[in-house]
């Protein structure tokens, strides 16, 4: 049995196949975006179950606290606007605090996504991280690595709490990932596949759900975790 997508908008009619497994599961795609994510959800055999975009922190935490509070704490941007006083230990405790609504709110965003799947969930796919030093203080002194720390602090949170549920985590490199989508799918052009499946769904379908979704694809083709 297979799924095929074909759009009528390509003069080469480039038909694109995805073969359904034995069984179908599926994986999740994340395309995050400070606090927030955009998840895109595909079963196995190509087709989009789920869309939804999810906030992992609330109540007025700062969405970018080894940014801003961090480096204010160690005098960066202190001529700005938009800076305050604030001492380490109090950024430190602040990241801290944000550190602990993002893995709840990882948890409970996708004990959400399982609870209104039809589908067993068994990867994730997340964008890789860059190495940074373990401490939050270290994050904070250095330089590259304070710009990237909240990013990768979502990023882990997410990774974190798929990892509990038994979910298998697939660190996917962005510009390569369009590529691996196309060999699951079977089509040299991965935007024909996309186009046919943001019918199925409607607006808004954009470059962040797109990005979700080959991810998602791409994770399908990976190893599932042993139970």
């Amino acid at each position: 049995m297979e799924t095929q997508y074909s759009s009528d908008t390509n003069p080469k009619r480039e038909e694109c196949v995805v073969r359904e497994r034995t069984t179908r599961n599926a994986a999740v795609g994340v395309a995050e975006h400070g606090n927030s994510a955009d998840l895109v959800t595909v079963s196995s055999d190509g087709e989009l179950i789920d869309r939804r975009r999810i906030d992992l922190t609330e109540g007025g935490l700062p969405t970018h606290p080894y940014h801003h509070e961090g480096a204010w704490a160690v005098g960066r941007y202190k001529n700005s606007a938009w800076s305050r006083e604030i001492s380490l230990e109090e950024a430190i405790e602040l990241i801290e605090l944000v550190h602990e609504a993002a893995a709840h709110g990882a948890r409970a965003s996708l004990e959400a996504l399982v609870a209104d799947s039809d589908f067993p969930i068994s990867t994730i796919a997340i964008r890789k991280c860059p190495k940074l030093p373990p401490t939050i203080e270290e994050r904070i002194m250095d330089s590259r690595a304070q710009t990237v720390a909240d990013s990768v602090m979502y990023r882990e949170a997410l990774a974190t709490a798929a990892t509990a549920r038994g979910w298998s985590v697939y660190w996917y490199d962005r510009e390569k990932v369009f590529n691996e989508a196309a060999s699951v799918v079977g089509c040299e052009d991965i935007n024909i596949f996309l186009l046919e499946m943001g019918k199925t769904v409607g607006p808004p379908w954009q470059a962040k759900h797109k990005l979700a979704a080959v991810a998602a694809l791409a994770a399908t083709a990976r190893p599932k975790p042993s139970r």
